[in-house]
């Protein structure tokens, strides 16, 4: 059998059955293939049910938008906080920090070292040295004096230095 169409694309000697049998075939796998993307499409149209359908929210739009109000309220918290810290810690500078205390017996004949030296400073070594002599008699003098970098602006008695050097030494915490 004779085509007028086969013979115009140049395939005069092809037998239809055989052009038959190819075009079967190629829409059984146009089948097949329509089958596998529906079923594709089937689980992917779960998944975005679920995925629009969770935590009882009535869209993602709802839940999004609600992520984007707290992560700004989270933001600006955290903005306070980091303005706090700094606050504290520039204010931390001049607070007391160190603390020396040296006991001691300003008297030989007293005794249970009720004299005391006491430094107070901060993180820059600044404060005040207060030095408390209990006297035989039981009365108490008390002195005090600056200590500006860890230098006293007056000359110190041993007791004093001993205070002194061991709020230098003590550990900032």
């Amino acid at each position: 059998m004779e085509s007028s169409i086969f013979s115009a694309i140049g395939l005069s000697g092809l037998d239809p059955a055989i052009l038959f049998i190819v075009m079967l075939v190629l829409l059984i796998v146009a089948f097949v293939l329509v089958f596998v993307q529906s079923s594709r499409l089937k689980k992917l149209e779960r998944k975005y049910n679920k995925f629009m359908n969770g935590k009882e929210a009535e869209s993602l739009e709802d839940e999004i938008i609600g992520i984007f109000h707290n992560n700004r309220a989270i933001k600006a918290e955290n903005d306070k906080n980091r303005k706090d810290i700094i606050d504290i810690n520039r204010r931390m500078v001049h607070t007391v920090q160190k603390l020396g205390l040296h006991k001691y017996d300003a008297f030989d004949q007293t005794g249970g070292k009720l004299s005391y030296a006491i430094c107070f400073l901060d993180e820059e070594d600044n404060g005040i040295l207060i030095n408390s002599v209990h006297s035989a008699d039981g009365i108490n003098y008390s002195y005090s004096k600056n200590i500006t970098a860890g230098v006293a602006d007056v000359e110190l008695t041993g007791e004093e230095k001993k205070a002194l050097e061991i709020a230098l030494n003590s550990v900032n915490r």
